[in-house]
């Protein structure tokens, strides 16, 4: 299993350099000129993860691979944030508004933070540029704007994700305390519309919270299709569902569905089946379920032996019958649920990241493009639609073991712990890590 929660806590590191293209500087060695001659700039190129570099090259992002691109911090770092897709302005400066829990150096010192950044800009490509130009202060009226407010939350928070029932905005969280709470927004964002730069950290009680995992976990999703049924898995094997009663209380099932035999890391309600739901494992399974069915029997499926080592995340395709895993082993794969079950072999196999996988996502109108993040502190984004360019490949030799379906890599983050696409804002991404939050949009997609 890998360990989610090892996220260091120092402060976050902003000066933290994005290595998208090489510059490799040489400095003039004619010791004999009276001019001022300058070092002779090299030939860019692009790095590739795990590249040396030379004595005197350096690292510097290339601005023309990115539309938009936006760095950030809470303070503390967070382990899980998910975005409020309504809650944003989706022409240039942008906006959006999304909710994380931090991983605090005091355990009292945790909250649950709503945020906005708007005010983003996109990137312009700076031409004819002189060297001393990077030193240049943004106009005052083109800087990014952050409000945020937050709730006192007791202990790490190890996952949290979002939903509107009714006209209740609510955040479902695990604490590494052992218990999953449900919360009210409401507050919190109308706090965001209040002009001012103060940040307001206010003491407020769940609307429901469940002690019956009997240890934590992170597993958490709520049904996309089910408005209020919640699933939460433990570090104990157990998955429990939650199914919105009268009075505005969920009944959580008293008896968990049970098949794993290890920690259930990740889980996944179907796109379209209200009553399916898939989760993965320490077990190295993926299993889907049929939550209309006795919990002890719920589990249809099992893909045994989909990893070689522990199952950290999967996502479900929103528009096609696949599913996405990411594992210990660094390897990403696709699942075509019309094929599955048993020792059946994945669609397509992807041994890039140089540690284990931390986060996988589809894009959210592109059923072919999608995301991945590993501890080797890279968010990769994929194209399956892609195939190899023979004679690409033998004009630049590092293309040759890429994997021809990698799009793109953004780099600069260090231990990247959950990324997820804009549902309203196509191609944005945003990634959390221990140096903060990244928001960018690539040309690629």
């Amino acid at each position: 299993m890998s360990d989610q929660n090892d996220m260091e806590v120092d402060k976050p590191e902003q000066d933290e350099e994005i290595s998208e293209n090489l510059e490799d500087e040489e400095d003039d060695d004619d010791e004999e000129s009276d001019s001022d001659s300058e070092d002779e700039t090299g030939e860019e190129r692009t790095y590739l993860p795990g590249e040396r570099l030379e004595e005197g090259e350096e690292l510097t992002i290339d601005e023309n691979a990115y539309i938009v691109y936006h760095q950030a911090s809470l303070g503390p770092p967070c382990l899980s944030f998910d975005v409020i897709p309504d809650q944003c302005k989706f022409d240039f400066p942008l906006s959006i508004t999304a909710v994380a829990g931090t991983q605090a150096a005091k355990v009292t010192a945790n909250s649950i933070i709503v945020f906005r950044m708007s005010n983003m800009h996109s990137v312009r490509p700076l031409e004819g540029e002189a060297e001393d130009d990077d030193d240049v202060e943004e106009p005052e009226e083109e800087k990014p704007v952050m409000k945020m407010a937050g709730l006192k939350h007791s202990g790490t928070v190890n996952r949290v994700r979002y939903s509107i029932i009714g006209p209740t905005p609510v955040v479902a969280a695990w604490s590494e305390t052992g218990t999953v709470s449900v919360w009210n927004l409401t507050n919190l964002m109308q706090r965001l519309d209040i002009p001012g730069k103060e940040v307001v950290r206010e003491e407020s009680t769940p609307l429901q919270s469940f002690t019956g995992h009997n240890g934590e976990g992170f597993a958490l999703d709520w049904s996309p299709t089910d408005v209020g049924v919640l699933a939460s898995g433990d570090c104990h094997k157990n998955i429990h569902v939650w199914k919105p009663g009268d009075g505005g209380v969920w009944n959580i099932s008293e008896q968990p569905y049970t098949s794993h035999t290890s920690s259930v890391e990740d889980i996944r309600w179907s796109p379209n089946e209200k009553n399916v739901m898939a989760s993965c494992s320490c077990d190295k399974t993926i299993k889907v379920w049929d939550v209309r069915a006795e919990p002890s029997k719920a589990c249809m499926l099992t893909q045994g032996n989909a990893h070689m080592s522990d199952i950290n995340v999967i996502d479900w395709n929103p528009n096609d019958p696949f599913i996405l895993s990411g594992g210990d082993d660094g390897v990403v794969k696709v699942w075509d649920l019309r094929n599955f079950g048993g020792q059946s072999d994945p669609v397509a196999v992807f041994k890039h990241h140089s540690g284990a996988v931390t986060s996988v996502e589809w894009h959210k109108d592109d059923s072919t493009v999608f995301a991945s993040s590993g501890e080797d502190h890279q968010v990769a984004l994929w194209d399956l639609a892609l195939e190899r360019d023979a004679e690409a490949a033998i004009d630049d030799p590092q293309l040759k073991d890429l994997p021809p379906q990698l799009l793109f890599i953004h780099q600069g983050l260090k231990d990247v712990k959950e990324i997820h696409w804009h549902k309203k804002i196509p191609g944005l991404l945003m990634a959390t890590s221990h140096t903060g939050f990244d928001v960018f949009r690539t040309i690629s997609v």
